[in-house]
């Protein structure tokens, strides 16, 4: 027998195991060995001791997260040597114990010991009698125990390592944590039972009918009911009448049990098809579109253990936002998860638990998808992930695993996966040709090539449908573009659709500040030398399951129904997949009256444009909501024309003659202007500081990325740093009258360059409000777009609460927003800044009315469509901080009035700012009035 440190340099899959089945609702006895265990922490695989006191833990769970040993995140990079199939001399060892009682019911028969999931490569022993070891770390392994357990008490122990061969297979963009973190379960298996159930469905659109056929392993007679068809024949396909389809709008399951003498099976399941009809992906004969996300388990306080109704409540908040499909980046879930997934309705990709992404950095070399040596591994890991879950009417796809380049090992698994389920598809990214799957699938295409591959104008494998298998990067400030993918997977049916990166944010727990703020951690937070910093923060929602800005435009953009009002007519589109808009209530607001409207029933895939008998002067909002779940699912609205903001009456400026000093300044009605800048001092009783030109922002992650359409160029964020975007010089050119208005002319530029801005402030007053309307006009070659074209200006009091009437209650940039409605909203500081857990520039709203409290007085702030950032710091220290929790507590408020932004794209990982969401120099306007309120 091999040595425990032997084993671990071994690409051979685990040893002592059963062969994979699926899991299996049944009535025979099992005890869960959840709870408390005893664990001991060694160095290394070579300083095994006897000596080291045992400490509880909680199975499941991590053991970094439970105070032994450190999280490491890490997206692409090994954080070890990169020498396979060797694990590195340090390499943490956690023996785990547990001592238990076997429940009489589980000793009355043969029995097996299952675990879901053991995060590193494990041996495991009972009662000193090893079993085997463990091997693939989110994919189940069981252990026959029959006469190895036994009765009063046993001992279980798990020998831990954190790397093995198998981390070299293990690669996806996570932490890297330890531990037992699914559950551990003792299984009675009566003689005569049921050892495995493979059930084959399928659906005739034609006609309605259904076919069924039941594979049961067992050693006894079997009886298989469907009690809306009696009692069938197993491994008989059985032809049935007028069933009702299974899909994600309609999941409808069927209750299938399979009995022996001694034991008795229960299983819900769905009649579908699933297959490619001239390059177009189909659902039961009609073209199936996937509004996905990419899902990791992750619990911010534990890891990638997650209970069962926190899986649920992620699943009704990704239904409430229109999100139809998940793939199980990269492994497969919690079995469980997928019971759920057939009873809510989402088509799932189930990915394999496979990722070798790491050798891409060596230019492929040495990659085990094309080694020999490790066609095993591939073929078992594979094979357990098909097996545990190939019953699941929601799983339409079979991913090889993530980023593993190319190679033999791969097409292999391929191969045997269509044989063993010929009635779902095979899906991998990583393999262009794509002889052995059945989509073409990429990740961050560019929208301009997902048109080409659209219209069959882009080079393509064979004749099969595109998806975008990892799009729109969801993290900070973003995603930006959504727009534009989902209006060609609407116009080309080849197009099937995609799934965002990625649905839930991974920081990590770290208590709470003295003020009561939370800390979430990130790469590089824990000590790591070889990490990926935040850009494991990269989700629709937060790690908390709170959602995001990004979440409200989603579900907008994947709305299953489009509507828009032009002119007096209300166009409709139905994009569900099968079901008509019977089943949608609708309701019309004009003005503060709303009232029921009659929708056309339409059915799926139709549209229709119905005439609008209303007076279109004032503000029509019209609101789709579903019936079943309370949800809104699609909505429209249409503003009229609005005139720009202006002052009724206007009084005089008082301007000190030339050559005096005046120390009071200039005055302007309640306003007063520092003679030496021009600029405001202050406004009534408010005081104002800073007032300046300004074209930056605090650069977000998708700033600091470097755009797949621009790749031979540095970050946008690198490239305002370059050009000192962030350090305008400004000089007073004169300050002068014309008319009732003050006209000050400044002009501002950074160091270095010879580039810069002319900016002429015309002010007016009525006596109290204070109107601008402000020109930038650039001179110069400059280097660089702008971030943005607008005014700063700080208040020394924190504000508490922001009221807009304008877009929200989210933010808005060009091209993000598409959630945002006019209506009339108040949010608190922190709500309306956004806050990130990288600090970074957010919460942009256009707005036309809005009030910053700052407690008995504030700044009112008048336009039509200004965008407006209020927030208690500075530019400068949001870009200078690394995480949330470390600003500090407000004590002023700074607020940017913008002529003009750029959009924020996906650059962290994608296409950048879409051309025309950028902010090229050229004149800007203006027009603002400010009024203490």
């Amino acid at each position: 027998m091999t040595s425990f440190l032997e084993d671990l340099a071994s690409p051979q899959p685990g040893r002592g195991g059963l062969p994979a089945r699926a899991h299996l609702h049944t009535d025979a006895p099992r005890q869960s060995l959840d709870g408390t265990w005893q664990v001991r922490r060694h160095p290394s695989p070579r300083h095994l001791t006897d000596d080291l006191d045992w400490s509880p833990i909680r199975v499941p769970g991590h053991l970094p997260l439970q105070g032994h040993g450190a999280p490491i995140y890490a997206n692409l990079a090994y954080p070890f040597a990169v020498d396979p199939p060797h694990p590195p001399d340090d390499n943490p060892v956690a023996d785990h114990r547990l001592e238990f009682a076997a429940d009489t019911a589980v000793l009355a028969h043969p029995s097996v010991l299952r675990f879901e999931g053991v995060d590193g490569a494990a041996t495991v022993w009972l009662n000193d009698v090893e079993l085997g070891t463990l091997r693939g770390s989110r994919l189940t392994t069981e252990f026959d125990v029959t006469g190895v357990l036994r009765g009063g008490t046993n001992v279980l122990s798990v020998r831990l390592a954190q790397w093995s061969a198998h981390s070299y297979l293990e690669d996806q963009d996570m932490w890297w944590m330890p531990g037992i973190f699914r559950s551990v379960t003792l299984l009675a298996r009566p003689d005569g039972g049921i050892r495995d159930v493979f059930v084959h469905t399928s659906y005739d659109h034609r006609d309605g009918s259904g076919t069924l056929r039941v594979e049961v392993d067992s050693s006894s007679p079997v009886t298989i009911s469907l009690p809306a068809f009696g009692d069938l024949q197993p491994g008989e396909t059985h032809h049935l009448r007028l069933v009702s389809p299974w899909t994600a709008e309609t999941p409808i399951l069927y209750d299938l049990s399979v009995r022996t003498p001694s034991e008795s099976v229960d299983l819900r399941i769905g009649f579908r098809t699933v297959h490619v009809e001239d390059g177009v992906l189909k659902l039961n004969g009609a073209p199936l579109l996937l509004r996905g996300v990419n899902r990791h388990e992750h619990d911010p306080k534990h890891g990638r253990t997650v209970d069962l109704e926190t899986a649920r409540a992620e699943l009704l908040l990704m239904r409430s936002h229109n999100i139809n499909a998940v793939r199980t980046s990269h492994y497969p879930p919690n079995a469980a998860f997928l019971d759920l997934t057939d009873e809510l309705g989402f088509y799932v990709m189930v990915e394999n638990d496979l990722e070798t992404h790491g050798f891409e950095l060596n230019g492929w070399r040495g990659n085990p998808s094309d080694d020999p040596q490790w066609s095993d591994a591939y073929a078992d890991r594979m094979r357990r992930t098909v097996e545990r879950d190939k019953n699941h009417a929601s799983v339409l796809f079979w991913s090889l695993g993530n980023e593993s380049g190319t190679g033999a090992n791969l097409d292999a698994i391929a191969v045997w996966a269509k044989a063993r389920d010929p009635e779902r598809l095979v899906h991998y990214e990583g393999d262009r040709r794509s002889i052995y799957t059945d989509v073409y699938s990429r990740m961050y295409a560019m929208t301009d090539e997902v048109e080409r591959l659209g219209a069959g104008t882009a080079p393509s494998p064979r004749n099969l449908p595109f998806v975008l298998c990892e799009y729109a990067h969801a993290m900070g400030n973003g995603p930006g573009g959504l727009t534009e993918y989902q209006d060609l997977f609407h116009k080309y049916p080849r197009l099937a659709g995609g799934f965002i990166w990625e649905w839930v944010e991974h920081s990590l727990y770290g208590g709470t500040t003295e003020a009561g703020r939370t800390i979430e951690l990130y790469g590089g937070d824990f000590g790591e030398k070889v990490h990926d910093g935040s850009f494991v923060v990269d989700g629709l929602v937060h790690a908390d399951k709170t959602p995001g800005p990004a979440l409200i435009d989603l579900a907008r953009v994947y709305a299953p129904v489009s509507v828009e009002i032009t002119g007096d007519t209300l166009t409709i589109v139905n994009r569900y997949h099968g079901l008509d808009l019977s089943h949608l209530d609708a309701e019309l607001t004009i003005g503060d009256a709303t009232s029921a409207f009659e929708l056309p029933k339409l059915e799926a895939g139709a549209a229709t444009t119905v005439p609008l008998e209303i007076d279109l002067t004032r503000p029509v909002t019209l609101t789709l909501r579903h019936r079943e779940h309370g949800h809104e699912v699609a909505w429209a609205q249409h503003l009229p024309a609005r005139p720009p903001v202006t002052l009724t009456s206007a009084v005089t400026p008082a301007l000190a003659p030339a050559g005096t000093v005046v120390p009071a300044g200039i005055t302007l009605g309640t306003a007063v202007f520092d003679p030496a800048t021009g600029m405001p001092i202050r406004l009534g009783d408010l005081d104002l500081h800073d007032v300046a030109i300004s074209l930056w922002r605090a650069p977000t992650e998708n700033d600091r990325g470097v755009g797949w359409d621009e790749t031979h160029l540095p970050p946008v964020a690198d490239r305002w740093a370059a050009a000192r975007l962030h350090d305008l010089r400004t000089r007073l050119v004169d300050v002068t009258t014309d008319g009732a208005a003050l006209v000050v002319r400044t002009r501002s530029g950074p160091p270095i360059i010879d580039a810069g801005v002319d900016v002429t402030w015309r002010w007016t007053s009525d006596g109290t409000a204070l109107a601008l309307d402000l020109t930038i006009t650039p001179y110069g070659p400059w280097p660089c777009d702008w971030a943005r074209a607008g005014v700063d200006l700080r208040l020394d009091r924190p504000t508490t609460r922001v009221g807009w009437t304008g877009y929200g209650p989210g933010p808005q940039y060009p091209d993000t927003g598409q959630g945002a409605r006019h209506g009339s909203w108040s949010a608190d500081r922190d709500d309306f800044a956004v806050r990130t857990v990288r600090p970074q520039e957010h919460g942009s709203r256009r707005i036309d009315d809005a009030t910053v409290d700052l407690g008995g007085t504030g700044l009112q702030i008048s336009g039509v469509d200004v965008p407006i950032t209020v927030r208690p710091w500075s530019r400068e220290l949001i870009t200078a901080t690394g995480h949330d929790h470390e600003l500090p507590e407000a004590t002023e408020t700074w607020i940017s009035l913008d002529a003009a932004v750029a959009g924020v794209g996906t650059a962290s990982c994608g296409q950048g700012v879409l051309p025309q969401y950028r902010l090229a120099p050229s004149t800007q306007h203006l027009k603002v009035v400010l009024r203490q309120s």
